[in-house]
């Protein structure tokens, strides 16, 4: 099974939610041997004023965390593929092979965790609805996360993210009308067409590069980018990301 994990952050019943999940999974997916979701849902002690792991917790709950996995590994029952942290409360999940040593398992790995109230249960998922639909992220959940590394490392080479400049997206569509649309829409907003692009052997798509100056900080680059996804779904294409230089305050 791979290994590769994402933090993001949504929100679920109204509540905003810290989603941790094993996205590497999603390639070997469905699963030969594992049909059986599992959860513990564990209250927290001393979430911040979000419902959210505050710094007073984080150790502890990091620590029951490792002792569930640890649990798990000895049982050999199945895999840890995502966490939800919200409203308070810590759901930790799993896909097992089985689920008739599961309580048997979450008891003996919460046993010296007395001072913390906790259910557990298990139900068949066989096609992974949990994983798809409550972890792993929507297709705008992705560009968010994808915006929000490109800020990280835009900061660590010094950028404030603060300037404007231009930032050049991409979008691609099935027919020259659909693009032709597109790009009506989107001059009214005053961005300028860079290129057009043509089918080739890698895409039958045909698509356009654009830019316009903003700033990418992260609220404003998310606000933009998912404005772009719905101009792009409207007019029956595709958002395809954006990139923009360093700008360094001297």
């Amino acid at each position: 099974m791979q290994e590769y994990w994402e933090l993001y952050m949504k929100t679920i019943d109204g509540n905003i939610a810290s989603v941790l999940v094993n996205a590497g999974i999603s390639a070997d997916l469905p699963s030969e041997d594992k049909f059986t979701v599992g959860f513990i849902k564990l209250a927290m002690k001393a979430p911040n004023d979000k419902g959210l792991i505050s710094e007073n917790e984080e150790a502890q709950l990091s620590f029951i965390e490792d002792k569930i996995e640890m649990e798990s590994l000895r049982y050999r029952i199945g895999s840890y593929v995502g966490k939800i942290v919200s409203n308070g409360e810590m759901t930790f999940i799993y896909y097992l092979k089985h689920d008739f040593e599961w309580p048997d398992m979450v008891q003996m790995a919460m046993k010296e965790f007395t001072d913390y109230s906790y259910e557990y249960g298990s139900k068949m998922d066989s096609e992974w609805e949990i994983y798809h639909k409550l972890l792993f992220p929507t297709p705008i959940e992705w560009q968010m996360i994808q915006n929000h590394k490109v800020c990280d490392h835009m900061q660590t080479q010094g950028d404030s993210l603060h300037l404007p400049r231009a930032i050049e997206h991409k979008a691609y569509f099935e027919t020259s009308e659909q693009r032709d649309a597109f790009i009506l829409v989107i001059e009214s907003e005053s961005f300028n067409v860079k290129e057009l692009i043509d089918a080739n052997e890698n895409t039958s798509m045909i698509g356009l590069s654009f830019y316009r100056q903003d700033k990418p900080f992260y609220y404003d680059i998310d606000s933009l980018t998912l404005h772009l996804i719905d101009l792009s779904v409207q007019n029956g294409g595709a958002y395809d990301g954006w990139e923009t230089s360093v700008v360094k305050i001297s």
